[in-house]
């Protein structure tokens, strides 16, 4: 009887940790050592479906699946768990966060089903930890997330239990504001006031993507894309011309900029 893909793979995993036989790094490797492959994998996975390329998607979840699997490996070593224990855990979990799909609970909006959803985390982690206190209601957001997402997450929870501008006008009004006293600080000239005040505006920026359906990490990471490729085309300008950028006064390098813009558009 031939074994499936995932017991395959589970077998060479286990492998490539045999202590007599197996592969030097991957014997030595931790929870610990494996982070940053952990979440390099994960957005090498985003950057495929940014980037429509289906069949390198294909490839990159394999290699995020091979984290789950490694981590797995480890913890099963251990004694801790193993893969089909981590399968169950999330088997469980979409059952019981969607009961009005695999029981008889009806929602009558978007906002009664995302209430019922952190309710239903709020319960598993005081299942988890019966002992502790009551708990913030922002409790449960990952301290390491990139800091839109998780500025994001918070407001999101936060807002879910009614801490939330109802319209969007406010928002605008907040941003202007935080803006002002971004300008205030410099002209103070306290760079701590001002590290805190741009921290003030990036938050009011993001709750201002919330109320316009923007994903503001998606949304950064777009206009990032889109700085690079029109400073690429003032770069080929100015390398076509045998000068480099520093050559040039910065009017001639924003009217270089305006030309990439042009373009964009004339495509």
């Amino acid at each position: 009887m031939s074994l499936s893909n995932t017991q395959t793979l589970l077998a060479l995993m286990a492998r490539l940790r045999d202590p007599q036989t197996g592969c030097a790094w991957d014997i030595k490797q931790d929870f610990h050592s494996l982070i940053p492959y952990t979440i390099e994998e994960a957005y090498e996975v985003a950057d495929a479906i940014e980037r429509n390329d289906f069949a390198d998607l294909r490839f990159e979840l394999g290699d995020l699946l091979l984290q789950v699997v490694f981590h797995s490996q480890i913890a099963q070593e251990r004694g801790l768990f193993d893969f089909e224990q981590v399968a169950a855990a999330i088997s469980e979990k979409l059952i019981s966060r969607h009961p009005h799909v695999f029981a008889d609970v009806q929602y009558d909006n978007d906002t009664q089903r995302q209430q019922a959803w952190e309710a239903a985390k709020a319960q598993e982690r005081q299942l988890k930890n019966p002992q502790a206190e009551a708990e913030s209601v922002l409790a449960g957001v990952a301290n390491n997330l990139p800091a839109l997402v998780q500025c994001e997450k918070i407001q999101n929870r936060a807002a879910s239990h009614g801490f939330d501008w109802p319209v969007i006008e406010p928002v605008f009004d907040k941003v202007k504001e935080e803006l002002q006293e971004v300008h205030e600080a410099w002209q103070s000239g306290d760079q701590a006031h001002i590290h805190e005040e741009v921290g003030d505006l990036l938050l009011v920026a993001v709750n201002l993507a919330r109320h316009l359906h923007v994903n503001p990490e998606l949304a950064l990471k777009a206009a990032t894309k889109k700085f690079t490729r029109r400073f690429n085309y003032i770069e080929q300008q100015i390398a076509a011309s045998g000068r480099t950028l520093r050559d040039c006064e910065l009017h001639e390098l924003d009217g270089l900029w305006n030309q990439a813009k042009q373009t964009e558009k004339s495509v």
